[in-house]
């Protein structure tokens, strides 16, 4: 029996009775639908660049705390049972919770695998697009610092792919390209948090030196497979 099944069954079991879905839930040992993903690597391993202190909080509380909220934002509605992705593909039909708390779990789950404790390189088919569309690797970061660091408030830059081709946006809050509210929509390769959170304890409002830093710490191996599974 499949989770959607056996919840759909468990509920309707308790139809009519005095016992609340949360409290079946707990009775019955039902997982909440959306869970925080582990690390692939230490929360110190991507020092100096970004510090263990941020790392943990930024992971345990604030990545935790969006799928606390998006499990309490879902719960008795059919987003309970839907996917992620597609919850982040068709947000317009949701909630501002859902919208806030989906886009915060999807994008940090996107950001995590992105960074590698390994100085890497982009592959030389990656090379050659970003050459393509951007003139030269230094052209391309050059236009995604600028991004990243004219995001007023809150928010992310992407490195996307739309129409075949490399191209760089930023969106607000937790939003991202992938969403069907989006000003640039596409599908995101490589992306970067620019929310205080994800700096200030180091870096404080020289979010700059931020970004600067994030180019040491990207995993181009992963970025590449964002490619591929295109």
């Amino acid at each position: 029996m499949t989770r959607k099944n056996f919840v759909s069954s468990l509920m309707l079991g308790i139809l009519g009775s005095k016992i609340s879905v949360s409290e079946a839930k707990k009775a019955f040992a039902v997982a909440d639908p959306f869970s925080l993903p582990a690390l692939p690597y230490a929360y110190s391993a991507l020092e100096p660049f970004i510090d263990a202190q941020t790392m943990e909080i930024h992971h345990s509380k604030h990545h935790q705390g969006y799928v606390n909220n998006l499990n309490k934002a879902v719960v008795g509605t059919p987003m309970e049972f839907t996917p992620l992705a597609d919850i982040v593909a068709n947000i317009s039909k949701a909630s501002t919770a859902v919208r806030n708390n989906a886009g915060g779990h999807w994008n940090h789950s996107f950001f995590w695998e992105i960074l590698s404790p390994k100085k890497q390189s982009p592959s030389d088919k990656l090379m050659n697009m970003i050459v393509r569309d951007f003139g030269s690797l230094d052209k391309m970061q050059t236009e995604f610092n600028a991004a990243a660091t004219s995001r007023f408030g809150s928010g992310w830059a992407w490195l996307i792919v739309q129409d075949n081709k490399l191209k760089i946006c930023s969106t607000p809050n937790q939003d991202n390209p992938l969403m069907d509210i989006a000003e640039v929509k596409g599908t995101p390769i490589l992306g970067i948090d620019v929310w205080e959170h994800a700096y200030y304890l180091k870096y404080q409002n020289k979010r700059a030196d931020y970004i600067k830093a994030f180019w040491n710490i990207v995993n181009w191996e992963k970025v590449e497979k964002n490619l591929k599974m295109m």
